[in-house]
């Protein structure tokens, strides 16, 4: 038999339970419902429903889930991620977490249930809207960046090292190899980036040029 201390902790924690399914459903306005089940009274489990999109109210059954952590405390305390259904057939991804009062019982478990059905739609939309034509092969037809000579310097610097030389130490080969790729990724599109490439490389401008082809 439970004391009268233990029964007053347990209301306690179901109590403030409570505070946070509200709030969480108040945070998801039609898109997730959230379900505090009082897991004492299994016949008349559920104490708090926001967002009601399955059809049930306060006072209704335990589900499958609650059941089996009454019967077992060892059930896992957070069953995350599932699929699920709501009675009229929307799909849903549900979170089931169990609460255990200080004696390693469950009393409790919050339940939240988010209807992707609304979601789908919106996925599709923002994946035709961030979608680009492949019609235009690799090279970019503009680039949005200020192509500065700081920045080139950098770049050429930078893809000198990852051969092991420096700019001017390059080989003929290292050295078309790295105009063709800051050609490539935009660099020649501004002013006087053909003249700064051939002062780092040590060659004439006609020659970077060349190399680009």
């Amino acid at each position: 038999m439970v004391s009268g201390v233990a029964a007053e902790s347990d209301e306690h924690l179901v109590r403030e339970a409570e505070k946070i399914a509200v709030a969480l459903g108040r945070m998801f306005p039609g898109l997730c419902e959230v379900v505090l089940h009082d897991l004492r009274d299994p016949r008349h489990a559920i104490r708090v429903i926001e967002n009601d999109l399955s059809g049930r109210q306060v006072g209704d059954p335990a589900t499958e889930l609650g059941l089996a952590r009454i019967a077992d405390p060892d059930f896992p305390s957070v069953v995350q991620n599932y699929p699920n259904r709501f009675p009229d057939g929307r799909p849903a991804k549900s979170t089931s977490i169990g609460i255990k009062n200080t004696e390693g019982e469950y009393v409790a478990a919050l339940c939240l249930n988010l209807d992707i059905s609304v979601l789908s739609p919106v996925t599709l939309a923002l994946s035709n809207l961030v979608a680009t034509d492949t019609a235009h092969g690799d090279r970019p037809l503009e680039t949005l960046r200020d192509r500065t000579a700081r920045e080139l310097r950098r770049t050429v610097e930078e893809l000198s090292a990852q051969r092991g030389a420096t700019p001017r130490s390059l080989s003929r080969d290292d050295k078309k190899a790295l105009v063709r790729q800051l050609y490539q990724d935009g660099y020649f599109d501004s002013r006087d980036a053909a003249q700064t490439i051939a002062d780092l490389l040590g060659v004439s401008r006609a020659t970077v040029y060349n190399y680009a082809k």
